[in-house]
């Protein structure tokens, strides 16, 4: 896998919805082998990711799906603003502002069955003319409530659009870079799905140079360690217009190759692979020969096996002697 400056996403291998839909039925296969084995809760999710694939595939090629995404005051809205050109997502001091997800679409892609399958009320066509039109033609951005928001809601939106997005654009700021909801619960559990991952420090206008230096490299750091070693981060201030052509740059790449869906799809069903893989074993399972005839001495012991067959063999053998033994031997018993 590579990184390019030119889209700021890691390019891998090509996948078809041929391919995806192949492994969608052989994850299908593996949960009907299992039975009852396999953790219900499991099953379900992966039967989830089966449906999303059959129906992701059915449009694919359409729009590419980017969600905005991250903590309270990271600047999600003023960077969906500045990528649009105008000031479309609220933006405003108390927070939450983001309650429900907004979209903008660059392109005359049709977008309504999309969005309302992703539940998305709020949407704004950009202007072919406007700046950046033709250059993100086919993009749908996402626009979504604060993940770590005091409101249950908002943070159910924000998941379940996360859950369904092509390509995830991770935006934090100086202050909340290292907070542990952002790794622990989302960058580091969707590390798998780091070939559509970007990542955007925000507000480095209220940092000096050096400092904004310090801190990409301190991000890099918690990234590698979450396992999203290979993506770039793009420091940026949305306020000022500082890199914002950098995300324009990085989502328009990622627009044109129009393969981010089925790199996300495929990152779905090999997720549901590992998590299932962890309840199934190697081999049929073996027992040492030696350790076999223990275990059968001892469970004939505790069922009084011995005593049974010393029994039986004692009456085998006076029973045989009264029958066809030694006529003197015969007379013998008979006589005892």
């Amino acid at each position: 896998m590579t990184t390019t400056r030119s889209t700021g996403f890691i390019r891998s291998g090509e996948v078809t919805n041929t391919d995806l839909l192949r492994r969608s039925r052989s994850l299908g296969e593996a949960i009907e082998s299992g039975g009852g084995r396999l953790p219900a809760d499991q099953v379900e999710r992966a039967r989830e990711v089966q449906r999303k694939v059959a129906t992701r595939t059915a449009d694919i090629g359409s729009r590419t799906v980017v969600a905005l995404a991250g903590a309270t005051g990271s600047g999600k809205s003023s960077l969906f603003n500045a990528l649009v050109g105008e000031p479309v997502s609220r933006i405003g001091a108390r927070r939450p502002t983001t309650s429900v997800p907004s979209a903008a679409m660059w392109g005359d892609e049709p977008s309504d069955e999309l969005l309302d399958r992703l539940q998305v009320a709020g949407r704004h066509q950009v202007p072919l003319d406007a700046r950046r039109g033709r250059d993100l033609g086919g993009l749908l951005l996402l626009d979504l409530p604060d993940f770590d928001s005091r409101v249950a809601q908002h943070r159910a939106e924000a998941d379940r659009v996360i859950e369904h997005a092509d390509v995830l654009v991770w935006v934090t700021d100086p202050q909340k870079y290292a907070d542990a909801v952002l790794h622990e619960e989302y960058i580091r559990t969707l590390a798998g799905h780091r070939a559509v991952s970007l990542v955007v420090l925000n507000q480095i206008d209220r940092l000096s140079r050096d400092q904004v230096t310090e801190c990409v490299d301190d991000l890099r750091r918690l990234l590698d360690k979450d396992g999203l070693r290979d993506v770039e981060i793009l420091a940026v201030s949305a306020a000022r217009g500082i890199g914002v052509e950098d995300v324009a740059a990085a989502l328009a790449g990622v627009v044109h190759e129009r393969t981010a869906a089925q790199r996300r799809l495929l990152a779905d069903l090999t997720g549901e692979v590992v998590r299932l893989r962890e309840h199934v074993a190697d081999g049929e399972v073996t027992v040492d020969r030696s350790a076999a005839d223990e275990l059968t001495e001892a469970l004939c012991a505790a069922a009084g096996v011995p005593a049974v067959v010393d029994a039986v063999a004692t009456d085998f053998r006076r029973h045989s002697a009264r029958r066809g033994g030694w006529p003197f031997s015969r007379w013998l018993q008979r006589r005892g």
